[in-house]
């Protein structure tokens, strides 16, 4: 096992800076997901650590070993891309050896490595076929074999899961992480899908424009972001602006005046009385009250505009002050459905609410 270290590295290409001065640190053994949109950086960073660019500006290094002019045959890492890269004209057993003879490892220990990491990803039975007879998650499980079977220090893949429809992309997201803990394997995952990163992480770093936002664990991206981005990218969130009307001096509890009507904040961000402000709040952290019970403090009065039923959720957009609101219940049935034009009250828990600068 290795650490990754990212120090102040850029990427240019022509007059686009893809990187801007990023910096990243992944443990040994660490799985950390690089989640952003399309055109973030995020493929761009991945290649920089596996040697497939060399950064315009900055290093990279593996444990104390500086690797940034290094191949990536010479920093051994295991790459697994969208695609799958397998050769169509080879056998699954010779996809996954092929990097094994290429390191020139004896036939009886290709053997038995081939044949352990099949085991491990139940592709056993597949090793005589070829690529164009096997699924998309067989074939997935295949590179991902390939990558793993050289005894990477670096596992890095590439959002490996885009081609694959949502249940089967579900259960192979499962074995990556369960192979990974298993072999621990440093690696870097890149993927767009929110939930992917939350599910398979031990860290999450939020990639915007070429730089990161925030890297955290997925409890700190979903509850505690640190930037409007990082807020509204990662699931579900209510934003609303507002200004900072008071401030108890022993507690440091906020009053803000809000858009949609006057809050109450358990802040872990300083502000100032006066200060304009953001507040994010999670749409299952929002109560939604058929009439008003247990004060009026932080009690915000609305109309129900839609309503959708998804089962085990019910999702309820509510009008406040002119603004929509979401509040999302969990088993609907004990609460009840909801209709338009309804009118219902609405309260956020302090504690639940997050203040964020513009």
């Amino acid at each position: 096992m290795v650490s990754v270290k990212v120090e102040d590295v850029w990427m240019t290409f022509g007059k686009v800076e893809a990187l801007r001065g990023v910096n990243l640190e992944v443990a040994e053994g660490e799985l950390v997901t690089l989640l952003g949109p399309s055109g973030c950086g995020k493929t761009t960073l991945l290649r920089v650590i596996s040697g497939l660019y060399r950064p315009t500006r900055g290093r990279v290094y593996f444990d104390s070993e500086d690797v940034t002019e290094k191949n990536p045959w010479e920093r051994n890492v295991g790459l697994v891309f969208q695609d799958y890269a397998l050769w169509p004209h080879l056998k699954v057993y010779d996809n996954i050896a092929y990097g094994l003879r290429l390191r020139k490892i004896p036939k009886d220990e290709i053997d038995e490595r081939v044949h352990r990491v099949a085991s491990l990803l139940g592709i056993e039975d597949l090793l005589d076929r070829y690529p164009h007879q096997l699924s998309g998650g067989q074939q997935q499980r295949v590179a991902l074999a390939r990558a793993v079977v050289i005894n990477p220090s670096v596992l890095l893949l590439d959002e490996p899961l885009s081609n694959l429809d949502a249940k089967i992309r579900i259960n192979v997201r499962t074995e990556i992480r369960k192979l990974q803990k298993e072999l621990k394997i440093t690696s870097i995952y890149v993927t767009h899908d929110q939930e992917e990163a939350l599910v398979i992480s031990d860290r999450i770093a939020v990639m915007n424009k070429g730089f990161i936002e925030q890297v955290g664990s997925p409890l700190d991206i979903y509850y505690r972001p640190r930037t409007l981005f990082v807020a509204d990218f990662v699931g579900q969130v209510n934003i609303v602006k507002g200004k900072v009307a008071e401030v108890a001096p022993d507690t440091g509890e906020l009053v803000v005046e809000s858009e949609i009507g006057e809050l109450h904040v358990s802040a872990d961000e300083k502000a100032s009385k006066g200060e304009e402000v953001y507040l994010a709040f999670r749409p299952e952290n929002v109560e939604i009250l058929r009439a008003p019970r247990g004060g009026s403090a932080g009690l915000l009065e609305g109309r129900v505009d839609s309503v959708q039923f998804l089962g085990s959720l019910l999702r309820v957009d509510v009008e406040v002050g002119g603004k929509r609101i979401r509040a999302e219940i969990h088993n609907p049935a004990r609460a009840g459905l909801f209709s338009p034009g309804e009118k219902v009250y609405l309260r956020v828990d302090p504690g639940n609410i997050r203040v964020l600068k513009g």
